[in-house]
């Protein structure tokens, strides 16, 4: 179950769309520096340039671990802002694709609900640096989630 804090904090997130405070409940976006904003009906993160990010100094390139880290919180966040599950998403499977070498600059991600179903949640992201055309990364990711009401019994007695 999502603690009353959290759904306290989610609402008040949503009404101002500010999402800071949410973030601010988790230590590794802190790490990362993971920044989000609302643009219209959608979500935008951000991931700012950081040396603290850098995993080959002699390019300089973002670690490949710090950027799936931000697609996978990506992901997470825009499903506790998004869905109606009464738990935080956990995470079951994730897969990235890596396109690009991500440069010592902003990098943003864009989150894609593909399905959504009573437990298990697809979520496709894109992180780009300059230009969202040219893609760094893709990633796919499956959540589990739990309904907010439980699901009705058939009255049947479970299959052995």
């Amino acid at each position: 179950m999502i603690p009353a804090d959290v759904r306290q904090q989610l609402s008040e997130a949503h009404a101002e769309g500010d999402y800071q405070p949410l973030l601010a409940l988790i230590p590794y976006a802190g790490l990362i520096g993971i920044e989000c904003e609302r643009q219209g009906d959608d979500l935008l993160f951000r991931l700012p340039a950081s040396q603290d990010n850098i995993g080959n100094p002699l390019l300089p390139a973002l670690h490949g671990g710090v950027i799936a880290g931000f697609m996978e919180l990506s992901a997470a966040l825009y499903l506790l802002i998004y869905s109606d599950s009464a738990s935080i998403p956990k995470i079951i499977d994730f897969s990235i694709d890596y396109l690009r070498a991500g440069h010592l600059r902003d990098t943003y991600a864009r989150c894609q609900l593909w399905r959504q179903g009573r437990r298990v949640t697809n979520v496709a992201v894109t992180a780009w640096q300059a230009d969202p055309g040219a893609p760094i990364a893709t990633a796919r990711a499956h959540f589990k989630v739990e309904p907010e009401k439980p699901l009705k019994s058939s009255g049947l007695p479970p299959s052995a």
